[in-house]
């Protein structure tokens, strides 16, 4: 599947600070990518340059097939935007405020009326259309933004920091609905700090630093690439001290046991996995060992994170 946004060497300068630099990123049609990085690394910046903020820069951006530079007006039509801090005149009701947005994203009066109660619905707010913003909670307010950006069915949606200020509840429902609207075939670009979320609907994860793209990849991907130490978690149904002879098995770099009932396997750089699994599960039958499980911890996408913060920084 071709690209529907492409950036290439995407550089920007503000004076003497250099917040992107050579920053290259493909994202197919229908792709959830997740951006991630420290404050100030560069990932609001490539937004509001994709959304049209920010209009001078080095490099080309390309979405659906348009030139950033050369096609604006047409590149408007595809796109919608929830910035990271929403902001709504708070004197207007929620069906004015979605009326002069969508009037702005070309929308005529009656896809409007068709439109706002629909999407309301779909973000749960169909019971706040006329109360004012000033009214709202700053999480309903967040809801309120998405709506505007979703108002004229963009084909790419950009969403910085898009879950700020929600329950947990509202953004198990956000992301439901990001998911929904991927698998319709809008391509959708969203930052976080909140990395769990990430891991939970992004079909791929790019990590940036400095204003470098550090890694791009699926989330398996970038934890086949993570090399830091590998450890078989068994967890034991009963008391033994007997977990410490596990340690002379080959391929083992050491035992511990950092809680009553779990034990930690670590394993040398060239161990294989599986084989050492095996290994491990034949030696607790062996040792008269009784477990609950025998797994291979996996690194979480924090763990990966900040493994490649850290190498940035350093």
């Amino acid at each position: 599947m071709s690209a529907f946004v492409t950036l290439r060497d995407l550089t920007k300068s503000f004076g003497g600070f250099s917040a992107l630099s050579g920053v290259s990123i493909d994202i197919k049609e229908g792709e959830i990518f997740g951006y991630i990085g420290p404050n100030g690394a560069g990932k609001t910046t490539t937004m509001k340059i994709l959304t049209g903020l920010i209009s001078s820069f080095q490099g080309q951006v390309t979405i659906g097939g348009y030139d950033l530079t050369k096609n604006r007006n047409e590149i408007h039509k595809l796109l919608g935007y929830l910035p990271q801090s929403v902001a709504f005149q708070e004197w207007r009701t929620v069906n004015h405020a979605l009326l002069t947005f969508g009037k702005l994203s070309g929308l005529t009066e009656t896809q409007l009326n068709e439109r706002i109660p629909r999407t309301l619905e779909l973000l749960g707010l169909g019971d706040v259309r006329y109360k004012k913003i000033s009214q709202l909670s700053g999480g309903m307010t967040q809801k309120v933004g998405l709506a505007q950006a979703l108002l004229h069915e963009p084909k790419l949606l950009v969403l910085d920091e898009p879950l700020g200020g929600l329950d947990p509840l509202s953004r198990r429902q956000f992301k439901d609905i990001v998911l929904g609207l991927a698998a319709k075939g809008t391509t959708v670009l969203f930052s976080s700090h909140i990395l769990s979320d990430v891991q939970d609907v992004a079909n791929r994860i790019g990590i940036i630093s400095h204003g470098k793209i550090k890694k791009i990849g699926t989330l398996g991907e970038l934890k086949a690439q993570f090399t830091q130490q590998r450890t078989i978690e068994v967890l034991l149904s009963g008391s033994s001290d007997k977990w410490q002879q596990l340690s002379a098995l080959n391929g083992v770099s050491g035992v511990t046991q950092p809680q009553q009932g779990v034990v930690l396997v670590n394993l040398e750089k060239d161990t294989q996995e599986d084989q050492a699994i095996n290994d491990v599960v034949a030696a607790v039958a062996k040792l008269g060992i009784r477990v609950r499980g025998v797994w291979l911890l996996e690194p979480s996408l924090d763990q990966i994170y900040f493994n490649y913060i850290s190498e940035a920084e350093n």
